[in-house]
């Protein structure tokens, strides 16, 4: 095909990319090669240097996107993966709607855990997930609602239209049926994270073994396209608050191109993260802008502000009067501690959530469901924007999943306190990136904890068995694609 063959733009780019690494080294080795006397006589500063560094960073930066544009690549990348994640709508429409809800197989999960919107939409995923991976039409219990007694019914398309509520047969409790081919009718999963040790191996960040190769190719973090898939699925907006937060997206201002941050200042900080000022969020939406105008010249930097503290926009306004910053004036209300577990609050974290993920780019924090949802509704809209994010804290991980594993590529040696070592093949653990050149894990062979220079290692994309849903069509006639896509932009 096209993408594979060789052309003289991705050769071009290609070498591109290298003078531009090469270039690079010849600075530094220029700086860093001298003798102590001579640095201190060097008329470069920290300031420029780190000033002539991000140059270097732009440019390498604009030579992987002509790379990665090359030979058209990014069209046929974006469209395959629309492909696939049609592929896995189509698969969950015929598993949430057997033709008899009675005799099919089922996946009873009892939300039990009262907590935030995002919060709840991440432990329904840990539902979806298992009903995939067992073959079973999940019905969804929940003890809690939302908010203000709203359920998940109130705000999304339901799950199924055969298979909402059922007499259940032949009833197992997890863990007993963990093989999709058990014969048990119904399986209850009493608490959506409760699985007996040792969790089972379909959780994140595996993901399907008959599309992993593929997403391994198209994707920089397949798990993170996988379980967007899942809550494309649910996050199906009724018509009516679809329309709502279109129209309330519209009256803010939002078009692309545009940035999204999202800042949490309120409750989330008393146990679960540290707050930041906005100086560091606007950090990486200046460094984002800097990069696009290299070839935008004047661009407007718009900047939507998601927020639960009606300060944070009039303080970004006042201290960065060169961005236009854009905010839904009554979700940042209604997020506030007073009002949160209101029906206008449940609206306007939705239309937050809906808004941050049609953003070109996002800074929030991983600590957070919100980021993470967004991030991962994201990857089902834009194609591979698995790059298009900054976390201030952690890394993108999906809580209750199995280990983070990545694979040494290169051997590693230090006799500095604190760090571990590597051999090539060497199965790691990734606990955090630090974001200074090191990454902190766990080397499974040697069972040393600590840190490792973040290059020497790279990602492992985990395949778990699971249903390939033979009944279900691999693509669709063009008549059939074209309802799909109207139907898709409903959503």
């Amino acid at each position: 095909s096209s993408t594979n063959s060789l052309t003289l733009e991705m050769e071009h780019a290609r070498r591109k990319a290298e003078n531009t690494v090469t270039e690079l080294w010849y600075f530094l080795d220029s700086i860093l090669g001298k003798s102590d006397t001579e640095k201190s006589q060097m008329p470069l500063k920290l300031p420029e240097l780190r000033e002539s560094l991000q140059g270097y960073k732009r440019k390498l930066f604009g030579d992987f996107e002509k790379l990665r544009t090359a030979n058209k690549a990014d069209v046929y990348r974006k469209q395959r993966l629309q492909e696939l994640g049609d592929l896995i709508q189509r698969r969950l429409e015929y598993l949430q709607n057997p033709t008899d809800c009675k005799t099919a197989k089922k996946l009873v999960c009892i939300l039990t855990r009262s907590c935030g919107f995002a919060c709840q939409m991440h432990h329904c995923l840990h539902c979806v997930i298992s009903a995939y991976a067992l073959g079973r039409s999940l019905v969804l219990k929940s003890r809690s609602s939302l908010y203000a007694s709203e359920s998940f019914d109130s705000v999304f398309e339901p799950m199924s239209s055969s298979c909402l509520a059922a007499q259940f047969n032949d009833t197992t409790k997890w863990p007993g049926a963990l093989d999709y081919k058990s014969s048990d009718n119904t399986i209850f999963l009493t608490s959506e994270e409760n699985y007996s040790p040792p969790n089972p191996a379909f959780l994140p960040p595996a993901v399907p073994a008959d599309l992993a190769q593929e997403l391994s190719i198209l994707h920089g973090n397949p798990s993170a396209w996988w379980i967007g898939q899942l809550a494309r699925y649910i996050f199906r907006l009724k018509t009516n608050l679809l329309e709502e937060v279109i129209s309330r997206g519209e009256k803010a201002g939002f078009t692309n191109t545009i940035v999204g941050i999202h800042i949490r200042r309120t409750d989330k900080l008393i146990a679960e993260a540290a707050s930041y000022p906005v100086e560091e969020y606007m950090y990486h939406v200046k460094e984002y802008y800097d990069q696009i105008e290299r070839t935008q010249l004047g661009i407007t930097r718009r900047v939507y502000i998601a927020t639960d503290e009606p300060t944070v926009f009039s303080e970004a306004i006042k201290k960065y009067p060169n961005y236009k910053f854009i905010n839904d004036f009554n979700g940042t209300r209604t997020a506030t501690m007073a009002n949160r577990n209101s029906k206008e609050s449940l609206h306007g974290i939705i239309t937050d959530v809906y808004h941050l993920a049609r953003c070109d780019y996002l800074v929030c924090t991983f600590s957070s469901n919100v980021c993470r949802l967004a991030y991962e509704l994201m990857q089902t809209i834009q194609g591979d924007s698995s790059r298009n994010v900054r976390s201030l804290d952690v890394i993108y991980v999906f809580y209750g999943q199995n280990s983070h594993v990545f694979t040494a590529i290169e051997a590693y040696r230090s006799n500095k306190t604190g760090h571990i070592e590597l051999t090539p093949g060497d199965v790691i653990y990734v606990r955090r990136n630090h974001c200074n050149g090191f990454s902190k894990g766990t080397n499974k062979r040697s069972s040393q904890k600590g840190l490792f220079p973040s290059y020497k290692a790279e990602d492992t994309v985990v395949a778990a068995d699971m249903p390939t849903y033979p009944q279900v069509p691999l693509k669709l006639s063009k008549e059939t694609s074209k309802d799909s896509v109207a139907l898709e932009k409903k959503y």
